[in-house]
Formats: structure tokens, C-alpha cells, sequence
């Protein structure tokens, strides 16, 4: 299994001149190859490279470098074609869609540039890269990680890296392969996940995962980016930017610390996870002007991509459930009634009388909804006697 690892590269200042130099020459060649692109339709990146890879190492690129970059402005318009086919970008001749056939890719001047094992060796013992620039091959130059990610680094590392910038600092993004646990394809029962947005997580163990913290910081972040737009100047929106990456950070690293918790329950227990299949509820739900920005901040598929993937790690089978009525239903008698849910965390059932939180009785009917879908599908996988 491919997982990223994200390390932070403590460069001097001599050496952070010279990576911020090469990401600005790299991406400042690839504007200009996504330009003959665009206007060409070059169709194959072999057909592209005769048009550009002479200009680009006049440009003083290296020749690996050089090759990155053609590939990477390559794959950036196939995954815009991919987007327009799907209907990603909006429909033939919406405002969203015609804008982005109307011009060139773009790269930022920070944007992520590749880097090989010829351009970039790692010196583990020493916490220390060697990497190309233009400016010449640097050389002990310092990163730093957790402890986790650099053992995995250590040990999986495995394919292409890429260097960034953001917010004056920069990281490598090294692709590590993970070996997966073998699947327990007899889990003992399922461990249901309610997603919400008071409560982000709550599991049919009754480990409530409230979200208040990020809640919180969000309302927070909310006031302080209405003021920022109020404004309107260019310091105003470059620090508009710089907020929104750092609740995204922020969103990400609760997200990660959630999902760490609940796959570690599963897996000490023996059990499968189920969650709802929330794809497309925003475009579902209706809701009040207050609510909309707590319900397009919700970051569910995140969680949903890192239990995925976090799961597949340690074996932990993981299905999804259709949401319907999970929180209308009784856990205990199955009686469905919308009246039962009594207020957002509190819930009565009208048949047998039985009171429990709300989202806590949701999450034991999808832990229920999830043993049902995983016995269905091993039954199918079974081969019909002869």
C-alpha cells in the first residue's frame, strides 16, 4: 500500500535560497510548457518533450529535472481532462467549466516539484538529504520528522519525492510502500462510526469524539476571515490564504488523531469499522444560513479516506452502510419513527421506551447495518455447490 510521509527540511539560510530558487525555475519552465501545451494540444508526453526539453535545459534545469517537470505539466492536464469528462468542473458551457478550458494550466512559484533518486539521496543515520538545485548539488542538508514517519521513511521508502514551499518553509513528500496486515475476513462483530458535526465520531462503544475543539477554532477562524474580506487589501487576501491552510492542517491533524483512536479499538477487539456512505450530502441537505458553513467545513471524507487507509494497515475490515433512518431507528427494538429523535442528543424511542444519546444509538444501528452488509457480501464471494 502507497502512503505519503511528510518530513520538514530545516535548510540554512544559503541553502533555502537555493531550494526556493529551484522551485521558482522549475515551475517558471513548467507556466511555459503548459503555454505549448495549450496552445499545441501536444496529445503524448513523448511528442511534447520534442517541443520543449532543449528550451527547458537552456533554462539551466538538469536533464532529470527537466523530464520532471514535462511529466508533471502532462499529468496536470490529463487530470483537467479527467475532471471535465466526469462532470467535476460543472457542464458544457458553465461559467466554472468554461474558465478552466479557456486557459493554461498554471503553477504557483511554491508549487510541488519532483525529485528522484538521482536528484535527491537520503542519509537516515544522519537526518540529512543531498539534493539538486540550480545553484549545484546540496549537500547535508537536515530534515525532520516523528518518530513514526521516520522509521516508515527508513524502511518503505520507495519511488519519487517531492519538495515544497509553504509559508516560507519547505517539506518533502517521500512515497513509501507499506506491506497490509492480512484482512481478518472473520471480524467479531463491527465497531459502528456516527459522523456528526457537534460530535464528529461517535462509535457503538460509546466513545464519543466530540468535535468542540475544532468547532471552536473554526468559529474562530470564521470572525477573523469575515474581517480579513471586509478589508479587501492584498496583504488581507495573502493572509486569507495562510489561514485557510493552517485550519486545514489543523482539520487534518484531528482527523488523523480520530481515526488512529477508532481503527486501534477495531483492531484490539477483533472487529470490523462500518460508516455512512455520506457521499453527495451536501448537496442533500438543506439548510439555514447559520449552518452552512459548519456543514461545507465538515471534513467527513477525510476521516472516512484516513480510517481507509489506516485500517487497511492493521487488517481491520471496513464497509459502508447506507445512512438511512440510522438515526430514526431504535437500536434496541428497531422501531423507526423520525419522532424519536427527540432533540440533536437525545433520543426516545416511542415503542419501547428506551432513552440513549442520540448519536450513540445511531452508531450501534450502523454497527448492526455494517455486520448485515459484510455478511452479504462474504455469502456472495462463496461459489454455489454443484
Amino acid at each position: 500500500m502507497k502512503i505519503v510521509v511528510q518530513v520538514k527540511v530545516l535548510p540554512t539560510a544559503e541553502q533555502a535560497v537555493a531550494l526556493r530558487s529551484t522551485l521558482r525555475e522549475c515551475n517558471n519552465a513548467a507556466n511555459w510548457v503548459s503555454q505549448v501545451v495549450f496552445d499545441r494540444g501536444v496529445p503524448r508526453e513523448y511528442e511534447l518533450r520534442k517541443y520543449t526539453y532543449a528550451e527547458i535545459r537552456a533554462r539551466g534545469l538538469g536533464a532529470q529535472a527537466a523530464q520532471h517537470v514535462i511529466k508533471k505539466v502532462r499529468d496536470a492536464y490529463t487530470t483537467l481532462h479527467a475532471n471535465i469528462k466526469a462532470g467535476n468542473l460543472g457542464r458544457s458551457g458553465s461559467k466554472r467549466r468554461t474558465k478552466a478550458e479557456s486557459k493554461p494550466v498554471t503553477f504557483r512559484p511554491d508549487a510541488a516539484q519532483p525529485y528522484d533518486d538521482r536528484m535527491l539521496t537520503w542519509q537516515h543515520d544522519a537526518g540529512t538529504v543531498s539534493i539538486w538545485t540550480t545553484a549545484g548539488r546540496l549537500k547535508g542538508v537536515r530534515f525532520a520528522g516523528s518518530e513514526d514517519q521516520l522509521q516508515v521513511l527508513r524502511e518503505y521508502r520507495k519511488g519519487e519525492s517531492d519538495l515544497v514551499e509553504r509559508d516560507g518553509e519547505f517539506y518533502l513528500f517521500a512515497t513509501c510502500e507499506v506491506p497490509e496486515v492480512d484482512l481478518n475476513e472473520s471480524p467479531d462483530g463491527f465497531l459502528g462510526v456516527d459522523l456528526g458535526i457537534v460530535n464528529i465520531a461517535t462509535t457503538s462503544d460509546g466513545d464519543v469524539l466530540a468535535g468542540r475543539r475544532l468547532n471552536r477554532y473554526r468559529a474562530r477562524q470564521l470572525r477573523l476571515r469575515a474581517k480579513l474580506q471586509k478589508k479587501g487589501t492584498k496583504s488581507a487576501k495573502r493572509l486569507l490564504k495562510k489561514r485557510a491552510r493552517r485550519e486545514r492542517r489543523f482539520a487534518a491533524d484531528t482527523n488523523h488523531v480520530m481515526s488512529k483512536r477508532i481503527v486501534a479499538a477495531a483492531e484490539r477487539t477483533s472487529r470490523g469499522i462500518a460508516l455512512e456512505n455520506l457521499q453527495g450530502i451536501r448537496e442533500r441537505a438543506r439548510l439555514r444560513k447559520p449552518q452552512r458553513a459548519a456543514v461545507h467545513s465538515w471534513a467527513f471524507a477525510q476521516l472516512g479516506q484516513f480510517l481507509e487507509y489506516k485500517a487497511r494497515r492493521a487488517g481491520v475490515p471496513l464497509v459502508y452502510v447506507d445512512p438511512a433512518y440510522t438515526s430514526q431507528t431504535c437500536s434496541e427494538c428497531q422501531y423507526t419513527d423520525k419522532r424519536n429523535r427527540a432533540s440533536q442528543a437525545r433520543f426516545e424511542c416511542r415503542s419501547c421506551g428506551v432513552v440513549a444519546h442520540a448519536d450513540l444509538n445511531a452508531s450501534r444501528n450502523i454497527a448492526r447495518k455494517g455486520e448485515a452488509a459484510w455478511l452479504a457480501g462474504r455469502e456472495s464471494r462463496v461459489p454455489a455447490p454443484a
